[in-house]
């Protein structure tokens, strides 16, 4: 059992969470008591606690957001770095990512979830309130809403009222509400939110910077022009029309990759399986085969050509394939982003002539971790799994290096020495 002295006054910031790191550890590890009676008690004493280390938290993801610390480690946005290095679901980092960017204009909420007035759900439901809305109406806005708590309200209900607000603001304005700062940041900032409606529908709602607008325009236009004379829909349903043939995959021909042995194809019995590792048996096998056409994945033999050398750049579409198949996500071991939607990498880098276009020298990697470690190599530690696969580690940045535990992990109480 460890023993904890801290005087609270003189710790700095570092000292006060390594402490309440090594309570909690030890507080984690003790059985619930007998009595329902203590167990309601402390339950609501310890979520008060918890709301009072959210508006910490919030403080302090608020500051690694500002300076874009995050992207140091190689983590392409803050949400990414709160979901793949400490494991938060996509909905609680969106959560305290809003309120850790609002909390700077929502002065009384603030103050009162550091003093345990307020919980922590009424603040990010407030925060999310008024993302979207100027300083004035924010504060009115924060005035309206806390006043429907002091009410006893709901948090569920105050949400409501917020997105009322936001509505006769925007009749007010005559004007739909207002995006979010993100619109400003740059690359990597557009954003989409889509809200599911009560007939099965689904409302969407997003900004994309000149990069993705791009791309967007450059996918759509071809496929939201008039399909004739007859074509009486408009350009908004021309363009919602294409957007479901691109996300169907109709703008192009459907294919199923079966990874499977050839004598299974020929009667044996051997497994195969499907991109995805889903087993299937080999009489299904064969059965998908005649229905939809086999994709041969050959390493170098018969017609596909998988091996390029150094006289080919681009990756051929026989050898994407592959690699869709070997990397359902990035090769960045912390990244999400499906294989489908990642770039070719040549792992060792071709324009230094060290990496040819070969099947055996090529990943997949989204298009940030592409740029980040062309631009910081010395922050990529490449090995390869059993299956033959590169996988990708995110190293600190070198003035971080031995304060932190291994990639992918959070690194040990008390390694840093930051004063408040």
């Amino acid at each position: 059992m460890q023993s904890v002295t801290v005087e609270l006054e003189a710790a700095s910031t570092m000292e006060l969470v390594n402490a309440l790191s090594a309570i909690a550890t030890e507080l984690a590890q003790r059985q619930a008591p007998d009595s329902a009676a203590a167990c309601l008690e402390l339950t609501e004493t310890l979520a008060a606690a918890s709301d009072m280390q959210e508006s910490a938290l919030a403080g302090f993801i608020g500051r690694v957001d500002a300076t874009g610390e995050q992207q140091r480690w190689g983590y392409p946005s803050t949400q990414a770095w709160l979901r793949s290095r400490l494991g938060m679901r996509d909905n609680r980092a969106k959560e305290r990512l809003t309120l850790a960017r609002q909390r700077h204009r929502l002065p009384h909420v603030a103050a009162a979830l550091a003093s345990g007035d307020l919980s922590y759900g009424y603040a990010t439901t407030i925060a999310d309130s008024i993302a979207r809305l100027d300083d004035t109406d924010c504060a009115e806005a924060e005035t309206t809403l806390l006043g429907f708590i002091d009410q006893g309200f709901s948090a569920g209900k105050v949400a409501a009222f917020g997105r009322r607000i936001r509505d006769l603001i925007a009749e007010r304005d005559d004007t739909e509400a207002a995006p979010d700062e993100d619109t400003k940041r740059g690359y990597a900032k557009s954003w989409l939110t889509t809200t599911r409606s009560l007939d099965g529908g689904r409302y969407v709602k997003g900004w994309l910077n000149p990069e993705d607008a791009a791309i967007f325009d450059g996918t759509l236009a071809p496929l939201a022009k008039p399909a004739g004379p007859e074509d009486r829909r408009d350009f908004s349903e021309r363009t919602a029309a294409a957007l479901s043939s691109v996300l169907s995959g109709g703008h192009k021909a459907t294919k199923v990759t079966v990874i499977c042995d050839l004598d299974t194809l020929t009667g044996g019995n051997a497994p195969a399986r499907l991109t995805d590792g889903t087993p299937i048996p080999a009489p299904q096998a064969r059965r998908i085969a005649l229905a939809a056409g086999v994709s041969p994945l050959l390493l170098g033999r018969g017609n596909t050509p998988l091996y390029l050398g150094h006289r080919e750049r681009f990756a051929s579409a026989a050898q994407r394939q592959v690699l869709e198949t070997l990397y359902p996500t990035c090769a960045v071991r912390e990244c999400e982003t499906p294989g489908t939607l990642c770039e070719v990498d040549h792992v060792n880098g071709w324009a230094l002539g060290h990496s040819p276009t070969d099947i055996d020298q090529l990943a997949l990697t989204c298009g940030w971790h592409n740029r980040f470690k062309h631009t910081r190599p010395d922050q990529i530690h490449i090995t390869k799994d059993p299956d033959g696969r590169y996988v990708y580690r995110l190293l600190p940045p070198p003035d971080a290096r031995g304060t932190t535990g291994p990639p992918g992990s959070i690194g040990p109480p008390g390694t840093l020495d930051w004063a408040a």
